[in-house]
């Protein structure tokens, strides 16, 4: 066959095929269309799951009579015009495909209205061509009407899954949407019932409100917020608690200049930033929005605008996980807006409410040293009693009582029971030791140069090329642990001497680790981690074991540590390390009030 041009309508549907993958992509394309032509309200009504029908109305500046018709046709927009337009995108929507697309694969209709024009013009498109076009009544604003999605495809409708699943595409998207567009009011329905409404939200009470009928109640109260700014990046939003997590990464919400992407380079500087907290296996739940200037964003690498790639992934990469290490690791007992850790029950958090920050955050008063742990040993109940009878009063005080407040007793060996001014604090004292002992020796492990041990025979390793001329241009990664990895050859690195805290580790497996890291997301954190892992066996096995009984002093001076340690809330594991059980929750135990 010869080489010829292929038909427009052919064009189309091709481009359909990589824009247009399911009801949602439709809904996703129209209503950034609407976002950009400055709508702050948009209706969008589905049937069928958008198989049979999809209607997005919007108040937005609409279009005039003269360029309906060009709309539908391929590479027309308003939101370009040079080369330079396209380096610096700050519109959602630019390519001028989504329109043409969305038209070949359906029957649409498009009615719209300028607000200098009188009335309102509509067109039928049956296949991506015009069969009518008309006048019409409307108020200012844009509606896009699809019907019988593929139906001159069958091959990709066959590929649609049921009803409900293409719906919860649908609602999943309008749910992103609308938070990273609190000004906007969004409203979903399907089959005829109202199933979303997300109000706008002009004040930090509405965004919370919002944001709960997102995501839950459940974490609006377990998360806590973040504002970091530097170097012309700006990362907002909230993070989840350690403990409050999923068995699954689907509640996961990042954004770039208003825009939504799934991005290699962010989901590793997210996992890395939790790496110390995160309880293994869990997933945590997150809403950022990373803004930066446009030039140093290239949004144009994705027919579906997906994923984007940064200019100086490096430096996004290191502010991101600075900015969320820093935010997980300044969270402490008593910390204003941070709610007290969850156990976790069955594999899923408790929905306790949590006490009011405001009865956490007291001054403390308690300035005891560290507990000596080799000198514990066993307090008779009858003394243990005494000493919380005389610590009662000063616990009961709010003006005194420190965030974790006074020891009372231990149960079973286990557990720290404690006052404070909200209620009765429980503490793992295994877990809650473990964390202070092992920030201790990373403290300590920083502060003091790595010592390095070289090897007797040094490791040849053959590597990629590539590989090799990342060893040889990147030596500070490896020397900031007390590796030593030379370049002997094109394909060739030779290990001669590794940290000695990473002894028995296998350094091979480590080195391959790190290149590969190097040559995908440009950084790598796994020698740091090993290391870190060897600290926290080490702390593990040094730290004050279950059934061994503690007096009150010790008790209290373990909860003052607590209070001054970074991510004391969860120990090396991910574990939870306290939990507070507020006078309110105890009622409700006992039906007190009732």
């Amino acid at each position: 066959m010869g080489i010829r041009q292929l038909p427009s309508q052919l064009i189309n549907q091709i481009a359909a095929g990589e824009v247009i993958e399911r009801p949602a992509s439709v809904v996703k394309e129209l209503a950034e269309n609407s976002l950009d032509a400055g709508a702050d309200r948009i209706d969008i009504a589905i049937e069928r799951g958008g198989s049979r029908r999809i209607k997005i109305t919007d108040n937005g500046g609409g279009i005039v009579r003269e360029e309906l018709e060009l709309a539908l046709t391929r590479h027309a927009t308003s939101k370009i015009q040079s080369l330079d337009d396209l380096e610096q995108v700050a519109s959602l929507g630019f390519r001028g495909e989504a329109m043409p697309s969305i038209a070949s694969v359906s029957r649409m209709s498009l009615v719209s209205r300028a607000a200098d024009q009188p009335s309102a013009w509509a067109l039928r498109i049956d296949g991506g061509e015009v069969v009518a076009s008309e006048p019409a009544a409307h108020p200012v604003g844009t509606t896009v009407e699809v019907n019988d999605l593929f139906y001159n495809t069958p091959a990709r409708r066959k590929f649609l899954k049921t009803e409900n699943t293409e719906f919860r595409h649908i609602d999943d998207l309008v749910r992103r949407l609308a938070l990273v567009r609190p000004h906007v009011d969004f409203r979903l329905s399907h089959n005829g019932k109202a199933v979303r409404h997300y109000p706008p939200a002009d004040n930090e009470a509405r965004s919370l409100r919002r944001l709960a009928a997102a995501l839950g109640q459940a974490f609006v109260e377990q998360s806590v917020a973040v504002e970091q700014e530097g170097a012309g990046l700006r990362l907002s939003g909230r993070v989840g608690l350690p403990t409050f997590s999923r068995s699954q990464g689907d509640a996961q919400h990042f954004f770039v200049n208003g825009r939504m992407v799934k991005d290699r380079l962010v989901a590793h500087a997210v996992r890395q930033a939790y790496a110390d907290v995160l309880y293994h296996g869990r997933h945590p739940v997150f809403v950022l929005e990373l803004t930066l200037d446009p030039q140093r964003v290239d949004v144009n690498v994705h027919p579906a605008k997906h994923e984007v790639r940064f200019r100086d992934s490096g430096l996004v990469h290191s502010f991101i996980f600075q900015s969320l290490h820093g935010v997980l690791g300044s969270l402490r007992p008593g910390q204003d807006d941070v709610p007290p850790a969850l156990a976790y029950a069955g594999g899923s958090t408790s929905t306790a409410s949590p006490a009011p920050p405001s009865q956490l955050r007291a001054p403390l008063s308690v300035s005891e040293p560290a507990a000596d742990w080799s000198g514990l040993y066993r307090t008779t109940a009858a003394g243990a009693a005494k000493v919380a009878m005389e610590l009662a009063p000063a616990a009961a005080d709010p003006a005194e009582a420190p965030p974790l407040g006074y020891a009372l007793a231990q149960l079973h060996g286990v557990y720290i029971l404690a006052q404070n001014s909200a209620g009765l604090v429980l503490v793992d004292m295994h877990a809650a030791h473990e964390r202070i002992t092992y920030e201790r020796l990373k403290t300590s492990a920083a502060d003091n140069a790595v010592r390095s041990q070289p090897l007797l025979v040094p490791l040849t390793l053959r590597v990629s090329e590539p590989e090799a001329e990342l060893a040889a241009t990147r030596p500070e990664v490896f020397s900031e642990l007390g590796f030593e990895v030379d370049r002997t050859g094109p394909e060739e690195i030779k290990i001669r001497q590794v940290p000695s805290i990473l002894i028995k580790a296998d350094p091979e497996a480590l080195i391959r680790d790190v290149l590969s890291d190097l040559a995908g997301v440009g950084h790598s954190s796994r020698l740091r981690e090993a290391r870190n892992e060897v600290l926290s066996t080490m702390a593990c096995h040094g730290s004050v074991r279950a059934n061994r009984r503690l007096e009150i002093s010790e008790m209290n001076a373990l909860l003052r540590d607590m209070e001054r340690t970074e991510r004391s809330g969860q120990c090396n594991h991910g574990r939870p390390t306290w939990t507070q059980l507020d006078m309110k929750s105890l009622d409700r135990l006992f039906l007190r009030g009732r």
